[in-house]
């Protein structure tokens, strides 16, 4: 199966429809962060959410750990999915199966070391789809993605084997390296940032490149 491929750091209306002609099943808008890339306001999110056809998903990617304060960011923008780049501190992940029970809630585990295994697992029982990428939200200021590095991806193929709900793969992906990371973790889908783009603007070269091999795979 050919893995599902989103595109993240979406930052206007032409770059969501070059993403989708290319090819991409989903996109990621990211909202306020304390560190990466990509970073636009709730108002350029909703506006680019409009513009988004189905099936394509919506992501919004939000580093808010109060469920009912995501609710409420979801509410704002109108994505389809909430991509969790954070621990859910407070409230618990049945709020947004009360509240907004067709949402979909995906949970972003950077894997680290052998216990994001266990995290991944565990929280697997509680979302529709994990998400594994390379940042590290122990530091001082959080990385919570889009460091483009690469992480240890035999653990991530031991979160895909014993997951009960798909994962996608992220972390430092792009047209070179990519053949390998199929290979290697055997996702459900892929999401990459930096890797198809050009002084931080999405570059439809890169794009066709990056689907070609995918295709291939």
């Amino acid at each position: 199966m050919i893995p599902k491929v989103k595109i993240c750091c979406i930052s206007s209306p032409l770059e969501a429809k070059l993403a989708i002609s290319h090819g991409a099943s989903a996109l990621g808008l990211v909202a306020k962060m304390p560190s990466g890339p990509g970073p636009i306001s709730d108002e350029l999110i909703q506006e680019i959410v409009r513009t988004i056809p189905p099936p394509i998903a919506s992501f919004l990617l939000t580093s808010r750990i109060d469920s009912l304060e995501i609710i409420e960011h979801q509410k704002t923008v109108n994505s389809n999915v909430i991509q969790l780049v954070d621990a859910l501190q407070t409230g618990s992940y049945d709020d947004f199966r009360k509240e907004i029970p067709a949402i979909k809630i995906v949970q972003v585990i950077h894997v680290v070391d052998e216990k994001s295994l266990d995290e991944a697992l565990k929280i697997s029982e509680k979302v529709d789809a994990l998400l594994l990428d390379s940042g590290n939200p122990n530091l001082a200021v959080k990385e919570l993605g889009g460091t483009g590095r690469v992480h240890n991806w035999a653990i991530s193929r031991k979160i895909v084997e014993q997951s009960k709900v798909p994962v996608f793969l992220a972390g430092g992906l792009k047209t070179e390296n990519i053949r390998a990371a199929i290979d290697a973790v055997q996702p459900y889908g892929l999401d990459l940032c930096n890797g198809v783009r050009t002084d931080g603007k999405l570059d439809p070269f890169k794009l066709e490149a990056f689907f070609n091999e995918v295709n291939r795979v």
